[in-house]
């Protein structure tokens, strides 16, 4: 086996640093097996652990104490550290505008000139902005990307069409993409349930502005659709007084499910899932909707298009109207999709894997 240096965004550092144990939490249960040892450098958060943490024996967590502009350089001296001492042989560094961690990744590369493999999951903003934040970030890496993947041995990517259409157009050699899937379903957990339909449609994830929360009120201002939304986040105060100014008794939110189970089971209880997101790299429980054998409404993000079809539910755009009118077309849809790559054991084995194969391409 071999050393790994991973380089997190803030969305795994605070998986890490919460007690909720999330999806990177849930990626790294099984990912440990195949390293030697695993060193995780992450920015800092607010929840912040102190000092070393370490997890399944074999994965140590670093959690920087220093404000986010500075973390190229934490990165590069926490780095340099590690590896004197434990001589890892790969990084992955997973970024995002304004590539902090890819800064960081050219700086340790020119000192120790150990590979690394810069990985992509989305584009904030592409291929729509919830907010002017988003919009510049996207303005940003069509200008930047270029310069912060040069030095990396590939670059990852988890979906086929989105963010390789991207990365190729502004800069990114082809021949440097590896498309490797990031979401890993548990098969056993994620299955067809003989449950009763409660819902006609259930949204699950963070309540953030690209989600397209405001898209999803306004399904339910315009309907009688009953609406389940399952997940935690910033918007929470936003989503329940707009449930309570606009008399929304169609919308109920669930807050955080306790665990996998709890999900599929929700999942189960309805007749769709909704996702109007305006960008992201998934999501995944599109993935694990169509496992529990649910049909998926859901925007051009992401896996969408990898993966939805007329069989299996609809792509819209991101508009309300076209929300609704699909729910009608597909409230009878029965999706069987052949999953297995997405399996948990194989993908994680899988991504593990092509790793290796980069070992020593510096």
């Amino acid at each position: 086996m071999a050393k790994l240096l991973m380089i997190t965004g803030l969305g795994s550092a605070i998986d890490l640093a919460s007690d909720k144990k999330g999806a990177f939490y849930n990626t790294l249960e099984e990912f440990y097996k195949h390293w030697d040892r695993i060193d995780i450098i992450s920015p800092r958060v607010k929840s912040q652990l102190t000092g070393e943490k370490i997890i399944f024996g074999n994965t140590h967590i670093h959690i920087s104490s220093w404000p986010l502009v500075l973390h190229p350089l934490f990165f590069l001296l926490k780095g340099t550290e590690l590896y004197k001492k434990y001589h890892f042989d790969l990084m992955t560094v997973q970024d995002y505008p304004p590539f902090y961690n890819g800064i960081g990744a050219r700086l340790l590369w020119s000192k120790i000139k150990v590979p690394y493999i810069l990985e992509i999951m989305h584009i904030p903003g592409y291929p729509k902005s919830a907010d002017i934040k988003e919009w510049f970030y996207k303005q940003y890496a069509k200008v930047f990307i270029r310069f912060i993947a040069k030095r990396a041995s590939a670059v990852r990517v988890i979906n086929k069409i989105e963010v390789p259409d991207f990365l190729t157009k502004y800069g990114v050699p082809k021949r440097k993409l590896r498309y490797i899937p990031a979401f890993y379903i548990d098969l056993n957990v994620f299955k067809t349930l003989n449950l009763e339909k409660k819902h006609d449609l259930i949204f699950v994830g963070r309540l953030e502005k690209n989600k397209g929360l405001d898209i999803l009120l306004e399904i339910a201002h315009k309907s009688d659709l009953k609406i389940l939304i399952v997940g935690s986040g910033p918007l929470m105060g936003y989503i329940d007084d707009t449930i309570q100014n606009h008399k929304l008794v169609n919308v109920k939110r669930f807050g955080f499910a306790k665990d996998s189970t709890e999900i599929a089971e929700l999942i189960n209880e309805s007749r769709a899932l909704i996702m109007p997101s305006y960008n992201e790299g998934g999501p995944r429980v599109i993935l694990e909707a169509l496992a529990c054998g649910v049909p998926v409404i859901a925007t051009r993000v992401g896996i969408v298009s990898d993966v939805i079809n007329q069989s299996n539910g609809r792509i819209i755009n991101w508009s309300a109207d076209e929300a609704i009118n699909a729910f009608s077309e597909i409230k009878n849809i029965k999706p069987a999709e052949n999953l297995i790559q997405f399996e948990r054991v194989s993908a994680i084995k899988n991504y593990a894997d092509e790793l290796k194969t980069l070992i020593g391409n510096a």
